[in-house]
C-alpha cells in the first residue's frame, strides 16, 4: 500500500460508509469478502478491488461515487499530472500531517529524508534524536504513511536494511476563516504507488 493510501485509509473508510449508508455498505463488504476475502478497510489498500465491487453494484455510477469520496478528503490542485499538488481537506488527515510537522523531532525526521532516502539509524544520527524516542516516532510516521520505504541497503554483515523517505516533496498549510487546508506535493513514485489515486485520477 502506498503511503498516501495509508494516510487516507481511516478517513476514506469512514467516508465510504457515510456515503453508502449502512445497508449498502454491508452488501459491499459481503461482496468484497466473497470475491477477494477482504474487509472494506483492507480493500482500501488495493483500491482497484473495491472499485470492481462498486461497479458491480452501481455500474458507471461508481465513477461519481469515487469522485465524491475523494472530494471529501482531497482534491488535485492542478490538471497537470507532473506537479502532483493535492489539497487535503479532511480534518483527520490534515490534523495527522500538522501534528507530525508540529512535533520538532518528527518534523526533523521528515525534513532530513525529503530528497534522499536513509536507513533509520542514519536518520536518528542526522537528526540528533535519542534512539528510544526516535524509533517510536519513526514507527508512528511509517504507520501514518508519512514515511515510505524506498529501497534498501546491504550492511557489512549482509543484512538488508530498509531506507525511508518523506511521502511529500513539499507542504503548505493554509488557514482561511478558521478553515484549515493542507496542500501537499507528492513525488511521482508516490502518486504511482497510490492505488486510490491510480483508480480515481489514472
Amino acid at each position: 500500500m502506498g503511503g498516501l493510501d495509508r494516510l487516507l485509509a481511516k478517513s476514506l473508510n469512514n467516508t465510504i460508509r457515510n456515503n453508502l449508508g449502512e445497508k449498502t455498505t454491508q452488501k459491499v463488504e459481503e461482496r468484497l469478502f466473497q470475491k477477494y476475502g477482504l474487509s472494506l478497510t483492507q480493500s482500501i489498500e488495493e483500491f482497484h478491488k473495491i472499485d470492481a465491487v462498486l461497479r458491480e453494484f452501481f455500474g458507471a455510477g461508481a465513477d461519481g461515487l469515487e469522485s465524491k469520496f475523494m472530494q471529501s478528503l482531497c482534491s488535485a490542485k492542478s490538471k497537470n499530472k507532473t506537479n502532483n499538488w493535492f489539497s487535503i481537506t479532511d480534518n483527520h488527515t490534515s490534523q495527522t500531517i500538522m501534528e507530525s510537522f508540529g512535533d520538532d523531532d518528527k518534523s526533523a525526521i521528515l525534513n532530513v529524508v525529503i530528497e534522499d532516502a536513509k536507513i533509520i539509524s542514519d536518520i536518528l544520527v542526522d537528526c540528533k534524536i535519542p534512539q528510544t524516542s526516535g524509533y517510536r516516532k519513526i514507527n508512528q510516521l511509517i504507520k501514518d504513511g508519512l514515511l515510505v520505504d524506498d529501497g534498501y541497503t546491504i550492511t557489512s554483515d549482509g543484512r538488508r536494511v530498509t531506507k525511508y523517505r518523506s511521502l511529500f516533496d513539499n507542504i503548505r498549510i493554509n488557514i482561511v476563516k478558521n478553515k484549515i487546508t493542507v496542500d501537499v506535493q507528492l513525488s511521482r513514485p508516490d502518486f504511482n504507488d497510490s492505488s486510490v489515486l491510480q483508480v480515481i485520477y489514472g
